[in-house]
């Protein structure tokens, strides 16, 4: 008998849930069909951000690193290590590391997704033009990189590299005044003129170095090494994107398998910053000096100085950016393309979505 009771107990429950608990349940069902949906038609978005948020913060203290090494003069890699951890503590290598986690995350996103909608609209140009399609030749087994598939990712990334640099620059001045600030307070001019100015930049974020470089330079000065940063970016990004396409391509066909298999996607991701710091790398040295020479002038003309690719004043530095540019890559690529694979894996019910009007 009591076995009765609990049955009906049971039943009466169930049969009593209330229409509002119903309707919760129908609107939370709902909500994941569409937040699913609206994953799937940004993918690339959702994993260039998420992957670049990791990638960032892990290889964060070599760029900090590489900086010091363009704008000062130390004797050597460890020498820069051992003087901002005397100096600055451990935190000194994460100075400054809360813009470019926003700003470089803000950055791969835009960029991936011009890259994106430039690749397919390069392809399909090219197709009507020659007959061929350059992303066809770049997923086909055996099929080696031709100056079609080159053309098409390499004027594709140039582009997405292009319209970024209005985004990144006033970000990675700022990025750049947080990582030598302390340096910049320690040096002093023979005139003394624009001491105040070098250490009014010392230990402040993101938001407020933005502030003193208006005080000191006005709005353009956000912008200050925009051409030397749009030349880099430009000509970086399009040799980025030609470096990781191919090589994936080439590894794919040496083990015949998909260009997405992890191993292919580990090497050509290093590989891409490797390649692309090389190419770049002076141009960078110019924008950083120049960028520096900027924030300690105060109102004065800063001194441009010269892209010289043979001058190996140019390329101090270069040993510590090619190793985090191939860590942060090999890690970022990974994320991307899993968190990519794994969104492509979701599901989501259209018909239910068409039902509600979604």
């Amino acid at each position: 008998m009591p076995e009765r009771v609990d049955e009906g107990v049971g039943i009466a429950q169930d049969n009593n849930r209330s229409p509002r608990d119903v309707q919760e349940v129908s609107r939370a069902l709902l909500r994941s069909e569409q937040a699913k949906r609206w994953t799937k038609r940004y993918r690339t978005e959702v994993a260039a951000s998420s992957s670049s948020l990791l990638s960032t913060f892990v290889a964060y203290p070599l760029d900090s690193v590489k900086t010091r090494l363009q704008a000062y003069k130390f004797h050597s890699f460890s020498d820069c290590v051992r003087q901002t951890y005397r100096t600055e503590g451990f935190h000194g290598f994460w100075r400054g590391v809360w813009s470019p986690l926003a700003s470089i995350t803000l950055v791969r996103t835009v960029s991936f997704s011009i890259y994106q909608k430039s690749k397919y609209a390069l392809d399909e140009w090219i197709y009507r033009a020659t007959g061929s399609s350059p992303l066809v030749i770049a997923n086909t087994r055996d099929a080696l990189p031709t100056l079609s598939t080159i053309a098409c990712f390499g004027l594709a990334g140039a582009t997405a590299g292009a319209v970024i640099t209005t985004i990144a620059c006033p970000f990675e001045l700022t990025k750049l005044s947080a990582q030598i600030s302390v340096l910049m307070a320690d040096t002093k001019d023979s005139d003394h003129k624009n001491d105040a100015v070098r250490k009014s930049y010392q230990n402040l974020g993101t938001f407020r170095t933005a502030q003193k470089l208006i005080q000191h330079r006005g709005y353009m000065g956000l912008y200050s090494g925009f051409h030397l940063h749009m030349l880099r970016d430009t000509i970086g990004t399009g040799i980025y994107f030609v470096t990781y396409e191919s090589a994936k391509q080439l590894l794919a066909n040496a083990r015949g398998a998909s260009p997405t298999t992890p191993l292919a996607v580990v090497i050509a991701g290093g590989l891409c910053g490797l390649v692309s710091w090389a190419c770049i790398f002076p141009i960078d040295t110019a924008k950083s000096i120049y960028q520096r020479n900027c924030l300690i002038s105060g109102k004065d003309k800063a001194n441009r100085p010269k892209i010289q690719f043979f001058n190996p004043r140019m390329y101090r530095g270069l040993g510590v950016s090619m190793s985090r540019s191939c860590v942060v890559n090999a890690i970022f690529f990974s994320a991307f393309e899993f968190s990519k694979k794994r969104v492509n894996q979701l599901t989501v019910d259209e018909e239910l979505l068409h039902e509600n009007d979604f």
